[in-house]
């Protein structure tokens, strides 16, 4: 079963103010797709479920170098979503829909108490209205547009809420290369984020590009193991009055790698899926670790989980 993607709010955003490492990271959250990431999902109706877990206690600066604070940040999120997969057989192509409701809890602490905080509730709305896929017998193509709906609380200079409160535009593109009947494979899903501006603040958050998935094996046709990854880059400068001037023409950019499980449960029609990254190379934003836990539920049609596609 190629398990449909789901996007989880963005928890790393949080971040206050820190000096260098007080920049907006939108709502990109990287490490929430792996093995699977370019994969074209079967026919049917599907309920996902994501838990997110994010810690860091360090920042980086524009230059990559670590930022003398005491910092501790913790995160939690879990986002529930629904994908709906169907086929349009005189085209061979699939189209998809998904839309993910999340919701965050996140805490950051330092010497400075002005700038810790403590934040709960419902985070901005995902929706994919569309995506085009194909699958042939060694290859997955899809390209999808999506964007995220500024739902979620969000106060200026606040301390409260989890809303990001702007929109964001999502341009996909992704494959999965099969080596083989479908055991050995090689997936990657290409991202373009366009933030728009903030609502009640002169601020906009730069573009970003990003880059996730990975490469395994599915062994005894119920277990795959492999190796996932991303990275992101920001492409454009932030912008507005109400940057501070410490930010101007700071970029952001992270890579994470680290090992993912996935396990077909055939009686429930279902999938868990385990995956821990660790991350490197950061610039203008805290540097740590994330563990995804996920269960993709076939409500209707699909693919059994026992067998794979030819």
């Amino acid at each position: 079963m190629n398990a449909p993607r789901l996007h989880v709010v963005s928890l790393l955003a949080l971040l206050p103010a820190l000096s260098a490492a007080q920049q907006d990271l939108g709502h990109k959250t990287l490490g929430t797709t792996g093995l699977d990431a370019g994969s074209q999902a079967e026919p049917g109706l599907y309920v996902v479920e994501r838990a997110l877990f994010y810690d860091a206690d360090e920042a980086r600066d524009r230059n990559g170098d670590r930022i003398p604070v005491d910092l501790e940040l913790d995160a939690f999120g879990n986002a529930l979503g629904v994908v709906g997969v169907v086929e349009v057989r005189p085209l061979s192509t699939y189209l998809t829909a998904a839309v993910a409701i999340p919701v965050a809890h996140v805490t950051v602490s330092t010497q400075r108490p002005e700038a810790s905080v403590d934040r709960f509730g419902l985070g901005d709305v995902y929706v994919q209205p569309v995506k085009l896929g194909w699958r042939w017998p060694r290859f997955d193509l899809g390209i999808g547009y999506g964007f995220y709906a500024p739902t979620g609380r969000f106060e200026p200079g606040g301390k409260e809420g989890v809303g990001r409160g702007h929109w964001t535009h999502q341009l996909s593109a992704g494959g999965t290369a099969y080596l083989d009947r479908r055991t050995w494979s090689a997936s990657v899903l290409a991202s373009y984020d366009h933030n728009e501006r903030k609502r009640g603040i002169d601020l906009t958050r730069g573009d970003t590009v990003q880059l996730q998935g990975g490469a395994g094996k599915t062994l005894l046709r119920f277990l795959q193991v492999g190796i996932a990854g991303y990275a992101l880059w920001q492409v454009r400068d932030d912008a507005g009055s109400d940057l501070p001037r410490v930010l101007r023409g700071a970029r952001d950019r992270i890579f994470g790698v680290g090992p993912e499980v996935n396990v077909l449960v055939p009686p429930i029609r279902s999938r868990l899926s385990v995956r821990y990254e660790r991350e490197l190379g950061a610039r203008t934003r805290p540097q740590g670790q994330v563990l995804v836990l996920g269960l993709t539920f076939v409500a209707l049609g699909g693919e059994r989980p026992a067998r794979r596609s030819p």
